[in-house]
């Protein structure tokens, strides 16, 4: 079910575009050949710097993900879209026996999964019309292994990458290529709250790797040292499990 993809000279839509992975990922879309890319951020102000730096190659647009009209709108305002990564997300930690514990998981799974859903709900029509393209989807590492500081997040990645999983065939019914997107330690805002040891890798390694895994028809991306670690751990199984075609989940014919 390999669909090889190649972003130059198309247009893309990126979450979460004014800083860190999601930044990152704007400036290598357009280093490798992209069109246009829509920088969708809750605030488009915060976009400027994109926008100064690429000129109307980059259009800031709204989004927020916890708000469904926002997202409707944004598939009215970009028809054109090509490639949908979506990389916006929260970091909200609790372990499970915190009296907020809920509270954090429900708040994770609103913007994190709720949000992916309503993203994939919205663009799959426009990738199809537009040929299919490519959705990418920044999850994480800690969708396969849990840390109790925080569960919460934690558990709202695995979830996201499960709709992933359902993504990668449901869309390539319509040609659309499907990336799942596992960093490690990232030198970000999110990595330093997460309090996380080591050397932290810089963003441009999920950016670049994305376009790599894209040319090559992956559907799992582990970018950095600390993902690569557990993305060979977790090799055989993905390729046994999560990718084959298991006779038994088939769905029968109606």
């Amino acid at each position: 079910m390999k669909i090889a993809y190649d972003i130059s000279g198309k247009t893309a839509l990126v979450t979460g575009a004014n800083r860190g992975i999601g930044k990152a990922i704007v400036e290598a879309l357009l280093h490798h050949g992209a069109m246009k890319v829509y920088a969708a951020v809750r605030n488009p102000d915060s976009a400027n710097p994109l926008l100064e730096h690429f000129g109307d190659m980059v259009i800031p647009v709204h989004l927020d993900l916890t708000i469904p009209e926002s997202i409707t709108a944004l598939g009215d305002r970009a028809p054109d879209v090509q490639v949908v990564v979506n990389s916006a997300a929260i970091f909200k930690t609790s372990t499970p026996l915190d009296a907020r514990a809920i509270d954090a998981l429900e708040m994770a799974m609103k913007i994190n999964v709720y949000g992916l859903i309503r993203m994939a709900q919205t663009f799959a029509p426009i990738l199809a019309k537009n040929g299919g393209g490519a959705f990418i989807q920044l999850n994480s590492v800690a969708s396969l292994k849990c840390a109790s500081n925080f569960a919460t997040h934690s558990a709202s990645k695995a979830a996201a990458y499960s709709i992933t999983q359902a993504l990668r065939e449901l869309l390539a019914r319509q040609g659309t290529a499907v990336l799942s997107v596992h960093p490690g330690l990232i030198a970000t805002d999110m990595s330093s709250t997460a309090g996380l040891a080591g050397t932290a890798a810089p963003p441009s390694v999920v950016a670049e790797g994305i376009i790599t895994a894209l040319r090559s028809g992956d559907f799992h991306l582990f970018p950095d040292p600390m993902a690569q670690r557990i993305g060979n751990a977790y090799r055989s199984f993905s390729e046994n499990v999560i990718e084959a075609d298991i006779e038994e989940y088939r769905a029968e014919k109606q």
